[in-house]
């Protein structure tokens, strides 16, 4: 039998709410043209303000561990994983995102041959998680000093991967922190890789692909390698929070 996540406070009726505000046929289009999309000031800047003074708690029970980017080679900055029960705006927005997002990720796999599919509910995903040994809370809260960054990577956590994942700014660009973009790459076949930068405010989401997605081309769809990262931070704070829909082994 699985370890199973402690119970979580039911999550706030605003997270449906204010997510099912979304137009989420445009939102739609933009993913499956662009690979992201910006979801403008998701949280507020009392939520943002709140989020990020976490980060000043470190350890249990709030979270489950702390990453030193440098120890890894990952960047430089910090982020710390969240324990179960997750805070309820992070619980909340992940499970009012996914609905959202599960038939792009299906139409996703179906259009890149992939014969994985999704439940519609965010719980039943995670059932499967944690029956396959994937048992630990991935969102995360990172936190980036002047001169850290974010190596370019993937968050691949085990065999079970949600296609698609969040990251919320939670500091105001120009007056928190300098520099720090949100990067975008892509990578395809027997083409040089493509970067984007996305700019964001503080409370705007970014909806972007983990691992892959797929691109209609002239002899018809391919694979598009994906990678995400943060640019050096100049000056200032800079916090994110992660939204990550698999669990980790």
């Amino acid at each position: 039998m699985s370890a199973q996540p402690h119970a979580a406070p039911q999550p706030s009726p605003l997270w449906p709410h204010r997510v099912a505000a979304i137009d989420w046929a445009q939102a739609t289009d933009e993913l499956h043209t662009q690979g992201h999309v910006v979801l403008p000031q998701l949280l507020s800047p009392g939520e943002c303000v709140a989020l990020a003074g976490l980060y000043r708690h470190p350890g249990p029970p709030l979270f489950r561990s702390r990453v030193v980017m440098q120890r890894h080679g990952f960047g430089l900055g910090e982020y710390q994983y969240f324990s179960y029960p997750l805070p309820d705006v992070v619980a909340g927005l992940r499970d009012a995102l996914y609905p959202h997002l599960c038939p792009i990720a299906n139409h996703w796999n179906t259009a890149m041959g992939i014969d994985v599919r999704y439940p519609a509910r965010h719980a039943d995903f995670i059932a499967r998680c944690h029956a396959a040994g994937q048992l630990r809370p991935t969102p995360l809260l990172l936190q980036y000093a002047p001169g850290d960054y974010n190596c370019l990577h993937q968050d691949l956590y085990g065999e079970h991967v949600f296609p698609l994942q969040v990251a919320m700014l939670l500091s105001e660009p120009g007056r928190d922190f300098s520099g720090g973009e949100f990067v975008l790459t892509e990578q395809r076949p027997r083409m040089q890789s493509r970067a984007e930068v996305v700019p964001l405010h503080q409370g705007d989401a970014v909806v972007f692909a983990v691992h892959h997605r797929p691109v209609q081309g002239t002899r018809g769809t391919y694979r598009v390698n994906m990678r995400h990262g943060v640019s050096r931070v100049r000056s200032g704070q800079r916090h994110t929070v992660g939204i990550i829909f698999h669990d980790a082994e």
